[in-house]
């Protein structure tokens, strides 16, 4: 008999919500083997993350997700906020734990772009999947950029690295056409993929400080080119 039966008629977001406890057992589960000494609060820190994340996802598929079926992807991206969730716990334990911390963030990242993969491979893309995904993906570099200046002893404009998507989004309630769409650009991808690298790379307690400050400094350009052409981009189509 299966765990969490489910019938072909259930609707995705029945599908989703029942995936849920499988990720919450994930974060425990990680949490406890590997950032135990973090404390209880701390564990309880990185479930809340998860539960918060996955019911406002859930909420989102249930009121705009245009497919019959559930798909592959958005599963995959489910896992992907577990896995960020579970970082969350060294996080607000302040406890030391590069290499676990490495290898989470390194098989988060490694699932990135499987999620769109499989939508498209499925034909089951949408706008809310691909939003859920880029709200893990901020998550996950605010969780790095935080980790990095808190316990891997980054200079603190680290920070800087975690909060580009939500100064744009912030900007974009003063001047709301920021919300427009913008077309898909690949080296934009590049430079997100290039922020988690390097943000990764930061956990590491063996990387000198003024390489860090070099690696910093040369992603916040990346970022600020990225962010700057899409900001005159919305400008120009508004005029």
């Amino acid at each position: 008999m299966r765990l969490f039966p489910l019938r072909p008629s259930d609707p995705p977001v029945v599908r989703f919500v029942t995936l849920a406890p499988l990720g919450l057992a994930l974060v425990a589960g990680l949490g406890l083997a590997f950032f135990a000494e973090a404390g209880p609060l701390a564990l309880i820190a990185g479930l809340a993350t998860f539960a918060i994340g996955a019911g406002v996802a859930a909420w989102r598929l249930h009121r705009r997700h245009p497919h019959a079926r559930l798909g592959y992807a958005n599963a995959i991206t489910l896992l992907r906020l577990a896995l960020v969730s579970t970082l969350v716990i060294p996080l607000v334990g302040a406890s030391p734990a590069p290499i676990p911390i490495m290898i989470i963030a390194t098989i988060s990242l490694s699932l990135d772009g499987v999620d769109g993969w499989l939508a498209r491979r499925q034909g089951l893309a949408s706008d809310v999947g691909g939003s859920f995904d880029m709200e893990v993906d901020s998550v996950f570099a605010l969780v790095l950029a935080a980790l990095a200046a808190v316990v891997g002893g980054a200079p603190w404009f680290v920070l800087l690295l975690g909060l580009p998507r939500y100064l744009f989004w912030v900007a974009g309630a003063i001047w709301p056409w920021l919300y427009d769409p913008l077309p898909p650009r690949y080296s934009g991808k590049v430079v997100c993929v290039v922020q988690l690298i390097v943000l990764i790379a930061l956990q590491s307690p063996w990387v000198p400080t003024p390489v860090a400050v070099v690696l910093i400094i040369g992603t916040l350009a990346a970022l600020g080119w990225s962010f700057g052409r899409d900001i005159v981009w919305l400008w120009r189509r508004r005029r």
